[in-house]
């Protein structure tokens, strides 16, 4: 029989509401347990059911899957901020593991074996080489990094414990809109450079900054390796196929195996919006790497994804079609 019956924490957020949109069509029951601290009610799937809390609350957490009896947990619970968490550490730490262990106690009280893990190829600091492997050194150089990797410890030690079976899916920078146009990415506080760079173009900034045009790179500015936001939904959910009928615990990048620089993402949003605008070249932000790009061979191999979106200008046209149909957010 079909496990079918999934939890999703942060399911109102940006990667979360994808996620569940793509776990509805593909048959499964849904809840969304979301503090709405950067999520959005507008942005949960009519189908789920959602419960507005906080994994700091563990009293209600454990109520959620008391009631609800979930097979498995998908966790996307966390603060991004990568300036925010170098200045509030604590923040971080509370929020991204202290109050994770809540979920991961709530999973073993009611007997939930399987858990896919939102984390993050911050959790490589500055690599020695690219592309990253999954087994490359771990030493991440800012506190987000660190709290992600703090968490796959978690995991394992569950695992050790009781059992709980995971896989921790590393990804890059995930980027644009779902192709209907029903979803995007609207943060309360966007940091994310695509959405900033278009609000740019909307006539919404005065220009548009890049932090270090001195960097070891083609044309000294950052470079990242970029995944749709439906390429990740869709790993995600065969993350957890696979879970289920392997019980075989496993860290996988995802990414498309290509980086683009800063300096190309502006490129691309004056190509696709047809707009030019201003570019000022400030400093280097502290804790930005100059290159991360995945290798992402091992969740082709072993989950079989493939993503569909290769290239810069395909994933940047959904995400501009999605903000000039919602200049406001949601």
């Amino acid at each position: 029989m079909k496990l079918n019956r999934i939890l999703v924490t942060g399911g109102a957020g940006y990667i979360g509401s994808h996620t569940v949109k793509k776990l509805i069509n593909e048959g499964y029951r849904v809840l969304v347990y979301d503090n709405l601290s950067d999520g959005h009610k507008e942005a949960v799937h009519p189908k789920a059911e959602l419960v507005v809390g906080d994994i700091g609350d563990s009293d209600k957490i454990n109520q959620a899957m008391k009631r609800f009896k979930p097979d498995a947990v998908i966790n996307f619970a966390g603060f991004i901020q990568v300036g925010e968490s170098i200045k509030n550490p604590g923040k971080y730490f509370y929020n991204n593991d202290c109050f994770g262990i809540n979920l991961m106690e709530a999973m073993v009280k009611n007997k939930v074996k399987y858990i896919i893990y939102s984390s993050s190829a911050g959790v490589y600091g500055e690599p020695k080489k690219v592309p990253i492997k999954e087994d490359d050194p771990k030493n991440p150089i800012n506190t987000y990094g660190r709290t992600k990797l703090v968490f796959e410890w978690i995991l394992k030690s569950y695992e050790e414990a009781f059992g709980i079976k995971w896989t921790a899916l590393r990804y890059f920078n995930a980027a644009g809109a779902s192709k209907d146009g029903e979803l995007g990415e609207d943060h309360i506080t966007e940091t994310h450079i695509i959405p900033l760079i278009i609000q740019t173009a909307m006539d919404k900034n005065k220009e548009f900054k890049i932090f270090g045009n001195d960097y070891p790179t083609p044309d000294g500015t950052c470079v990242r390796d970029y995944i749709h936001v439906e390429d990740l939904a869709s790993a995600h959910v065969l993350a957890l196929e696979y879970l289920i009928k392997t019980s075989k615990c496993e860290v996988c990048n995802l990414g498309i195996g290509k980086g683009y620089s800063n300096q190309e993402l502006v490129n691309a949003v004056k190509k696709v919006s047809k707009i030019n605008f201003k570019v000022h070249y400030g400093p280097r932000r502290s804790g930005d790497p100059a290159q991360l790009i995945a290798d992402s061979s091992k969740a082709k191999r072993i989950l079989k994804w493939q993503p569909k979106y290769d290239k810069i200008e395909r994933i940047i046209e959904t995400a501009w079609k999605w903000h000039i149909g919602h200049p406001n957010g949601y």
